[in-house]
């Protein structure tokens, strides 16, 4: 039987025109995306948002406004039974320089990716400058990060 998924996304820009993001290994696949996750039951997307980063990141942020909401059809790249809706929001918060970041993409410990099953993960800031879309691994990833900087262009 095919679902709905639904994920909720931060974009949280620092006041050094950073993007975080997060890092993460994740059955046998390394990929770039950003905060956030899946939506439990009984949760509304902001407040599911609110959660991912006070445990992914151990931050407390104010969720902004919308946006952007997945306006097309993509299949979960790890259940093939799952249709992925991911809602993007605006994050914002005053403690960005309380987050623990790595400077290096996967720069995770041997034993961290050592079980194929396993997952790791870490934050990382990167510098809008120097963001474009292909440094998101998620296909949906991809089009929030070329509108965004599409927007940062006018």
């Amino acid at each position: 039987m095919a679902l709905f998924n639904v994920r909720v996304y931060g974009i949280l820009i620092d006041s050094q025109d950073r993007l975080l993001v997060s890092d993460e290994f994740i059955r046998g696949a390394f990929i770039t995306k950003l905060p956030g996750g899946g939506l439990e039951i009984g949760e509304g997307t902001r407040d599911g948002l609110a959660r991912e980063f006070m445990e992914e990141a151990n931050l407390e942020v104010k969720v902004g406004e919308h946006f952007y909401t997945t306006d097309f059809f993509q299949i979960s790249a790890f259940n093939n039974t799952d249709q992925i809706i991911s809602i993007y929001y605006r994050v914002y918060s005053d403690k960005t320089e309380t987050i623990v970041a790595k400077e290096k993409a996967f720069d995770f410990l041997p034993e961290q990716v050592a079980d194929n099953t396993g997952t790791a993960e870490h934050l990382r800031w990167i510098y809008l400058n120097e963001l474009n879309e292909e440094a998101m691994t998620l296909p949906i990833d991809k089009v929030a990060v070329k509108m965004l900087l599409d927007q940062r262009h006018f």
